[in-house]
């Protein structure tokens, strides 16, 4: 017998799908206002649609349930989430107690978050998100200053004299030739 009228299932909720409500998605017919992001319900369309088997997505649910985990994967500069995708149906492997006792070889674990290096001006951790390089070590951010004036150094800008850093200016008065004819500028004398 003939299918007068019919239309394909919905993908959603299987009900027949007339063509001038279908949207189609991975070779799947749904309504329009069937064509939702399992987790949060926004209206999708192909460019913001993710598929994971039969299951269809927005791209930021996708990415918080199947993409990737860990440090460096946050949603922005300086973003840090604590959601650990309950609500998404993601059960945490472990609790945060037996992760720590599981990491008790602090080298593997400094490896992955860092943490290796201690800064030479302050003696605390420095984690990759706030090193900086120079003369060999690893500095914070805010510790990779000149040791007499304070000011903030770049690679380019920094000299080093017995482990400590220093702007050029400062190491040309402190550690610089002295005498006559290496003064501050054309015709300087100094007199001590």
């Amino acid at each position: 017998m003939p299918n007068w009228g019919g239309g394909n299932k919905c993908g959603a909720c299987n009900k027949t799908v007339y063509h001038a409500e279908e949207v189609q998605c991975d070779g799947k017919s749904f309504h329009k206002c069937c064509f939702l992001c399992m987790v949060c319900r926004k209206n999708l369309d192909s460019t913001t649609v993710a598929i994971h088997e039969d299951e269809i997505y927005c791209r930021s649910c996708y990415g918080k349930k199947y993409g990737p985990k860990g440090y460096g994967y946050g949603q922005g500069a300086g973003t840090l989430n604590m959601d650990r995708g309950e609500r998404l149906g993601i059960r945490p492997e472990e609790s945060q107690e037996s992760r720590s006792a599981a990491s008790a070889n602090p080298s593997k674990f400094a490896q992955k978050f860092g943490g290796t290096d201690k800064c030479p001006r302050c003696g605390e951790s420095v984690y990759a998100a706030e090193k900086v390089m120079g003369a060999g070590k690893a500095w914070h951010k805010n510790c990779f200053r000149c040791a007499k004036c304070g000011k903030s150094l770049e690679s380019t800008t920094l000299t080093e004299k017995d482990g400590e850093i220093y702007c050029k200016a400062c190491y040309a008065k402190n550690f610089g030739p002295k005498g006559f004819g290496f003064g501050q500028g054309a015709g300087a004398l100094v007199h001590a």
